[in-house]
């Protein structure tokens, strides 16, 4: 679903929505249907509806034969990098090499409590992650005299990874290893001028690491189209987030959240959010939904036109 302007745009699942197995299939196969660009898994562990991305992602595999798979995004330092890479690399090959992967440290502490991984030297750790599961992926094998580890994943150079980071400290470590950085900062509050500006930081940042490849930049979104699209936001909002929302405007395009400014809502947030994109320069932009419901894909559609 490239654009003259080269945005893609990408769908994501039900994730943090209490669902079952027929709707997981619909969305899979809605998404495939196109034209989306991609689908999205999102990662939460000590939430009660969040799924696993590891099993999700294999059965998006199966169930696909298009769309691109994302994650946006996963906290690697509280994985063993080298399992992890085993499932990525099995992923990969599931799919026909249709694997990116984004990676953070993350934005819950109780998550890495819950599965027993110190909370220090996040970033340290994600780095020393990075080398391991390029390591895997290369099939240099991690005990001297012993097979590698397989599956070697289909994308010849591995794993497309792409950081979830924001500050200039982060963006240079990201500039060592990733293809890209995927802005976390504002899917809900879409901000063009804000996201153009971190994307010159970004390309930046790969220029002092002595990088000439172009970054991809993406974000995501959140947005809502339901018959009532003010209320479907607002309740995900303050279960997932905690946050209390108000409205703004007069058509509910967008919602307002204490110290973040404003959050896409109903058709015209939709729209407002993709134009957007486009004139930051994203690569990307991923559309969270608020909803179970697979008719929201094609509202989507129908709001965007294509």
């Amino acid at each position: 679903m490239s654009s003259d302007l080269g945005l893609k745009i990408s769908m994501g699942l039900p994730t943090l929505f209490p669902h079952g197995r027929e709707t997981e299939l619909a969305w899979y196969r809605k998404i495939d249907e196109g034209p989306w660009d991609g689908l999205v898994t999102y990662e939460r562990i000590v939430y009660p509806y969040s799924w696993s991305v590891v099993p999700q992602l294999a059965a998006a595999a199966a169930m696909t034969e298009r769309v691109r798979l994302w994650t946006d995004v996963v906290a690697l330092p509280m994985r063993n990098p080298v399992l992890f890479a085993k499932d990525l690399a099995t992923i990969d090959v599931l799919s026909d090499g249709r694997l990116t992967l984004g990676i953070g440290i993350g934005a819950w502490d109780e998550d890495y409590l819950a599965a027993d991984s110190p909370l220090d030297r996040k970033r340290q750790r994600m780095d020393e992650a990075v080398a391991a599961m390029r390591r895997v992926w290369a099939q240099e094998p991690p005990i001297d005299g012993h097979f590698p580890v397989g599956p070697a994943p289909v994308q010849s150079d591995g794993i497309p990874l792409v950081a979830g980071v924001i500050g200039p400290k982060a963006l240079a470590r990201a500039a060592r290893w990733a293809a890209g950085v995927s802005d976390p900062a504002h899917s809900l509050h879409f901000d063009p001028e804000a996201l153009a500006a971190q994307r010159e930081r970004v390309i930046e940042a790969w220029r002092a690491a002595g990088r000439t490849d172009r970054p991809h930049f993406s974000a995501p979104v959140w947005f809502a189209l339901g018959p009532e699209p003010e209320r479907q936001l607002r309740e995900h909002v303050k279960d997932f987030w905690d946050e209390e929302v108000g409205t703004v405007g007069e058509d509910v395009s967008y919602l307002t959240t204490p110290g973040t400014g404003t959050m896409n809502c109903g058709a015209a947030g939709l729209l407002a959010a993709v134009n957007g994109a486009r004139e930051a320069g994203l690569d990307e932009l991923r559309l969270i939904p608020s909803t179970t419901d697979p008719d929201e894909i094609d509202r989507a559609r129908e709001v965007l036109g294509i």
